[in-house]
């Protein structure tokens, strides 16, 4: 087996697949090392060397193809690259089944690419930014996030399109994000200095979202599946509202689902109504 050194980029794994595919390597002939690896395959540098380029021969396959191996690429997992090379090379030799859901190699893609897109559904919906003081210099918002994948840098752009010039900066334990107000900047690996000030950032704000997040919590309609599908408990500790989702939970299974309401709100003066007696009155015809 000969192992195939790259940097680690999808731009890099591209370019070095072309090579390969050119030479004729078949799929279990490579084994795919990144560059920032530590555990190279020592043994893969001691097999048999590549076929000359005598056996050079164009390579032809559908942007479709590309931009679904670009997508895919940003799934982790130990083999993303294996598979995606067992993919080109197929369609490369006329196998465009590959591509199909139906296909074994084409329905881990499929998962894979659909992975990849809840990912970044998860960052547009649980990013929570921090505004920072005026004077302190530096982008105004901050926001610490941690994906499963490597979403960051093809998904960030909808926050630009949506606070306009402000500026902003979302780091994670991997990457991290600098939008300027005209142009947004990509790190990999992510600065120590921005995962600390992302870290490291008060929101002044917080008490109050707080209060209304509890007061506006209905735990007549709590399904705790439901929610924790919809909102992973992985994202729950670096959201504002984490710690108080448990106590929520608790408190609408000790009782509180009879008001339809927070508890601090149900204690409040006034007419209660419970929700059992709830009723949808008739429309007049």
């Amino acid at each position: 087996m000969h192992a195939v050194c790259f940097d680690g980029s999808f731009a890099g794994w591209r370019e070095a697949a072309r090579t390969q595919l050119r030479r004729g390597m078949a799929p279990h002939q490579l084994s795919w090392v990144q560059d920032s690896q530590e555990n190279h395959d020592l043994f893969g540098q001691l097999d048999e060397p590549q076929p000359t380029m005598a056996v050079d021969r164009p390579v032809r396959v559908p942007r479709a193809l590309i931009d679904q191996l670009e997508s895919a690429a940003r799934f982790r997992c130990p083999q993303r690259w294996a598979l995606l090379y067992r993919i080109l090379w197929r369609v490369a030799n006329g196998d465009q089944a590959a591509m199909l859901a139906g296909d074994i190699d084409g329905s881990e893609l499929h998962a894979r690419l659909k992975a990849v897109r809840r990912e970044a559904h998860h960052l547009h919906a649980f990013l929570r930014f921090k505004p920072r003081d005026a004077g302190a210099g530096g982008p105004q918002l901050v926001a610490w996030h941690e994906p499963a994948h490597d979403i960051l840098a093809s998904a960030s752009g909808h926050f630009a399109e949506r606070l306009g010039r402000q500026t902003w900066l979302i780091a994670t334990p991997d990457d991290g994000v600098y939008w300027d107000g005209e142009k947004l900047h990509h790190a990999n690996p992510c600065p120590p200095e921005w995962q600390q000030l992302a870290q490291g950032t008060d929101d002044r704000n917080e008490a109050m979202w707080l209060a209304y997040y509890g007061s506006t919590f209905n735990p007549a309609r709590l399904n705790r599946s439901v929610l924790e599908t919809n909102m992973p408990v992985r994202f729950w500790r670096n959201l504002p509202e984490g710690p108080l989702i448990p106590r929520l939970m608790s408190q609408a299974r000790a009782g509180a689902q009879v008001d339809g309401q927070a508890e601090a709100v149900a204690a409040r003066p006034g007419k209660r109504i419970s929700a059992d007696a709830e009723k949808v009155l008739p429309v007049r015809q």
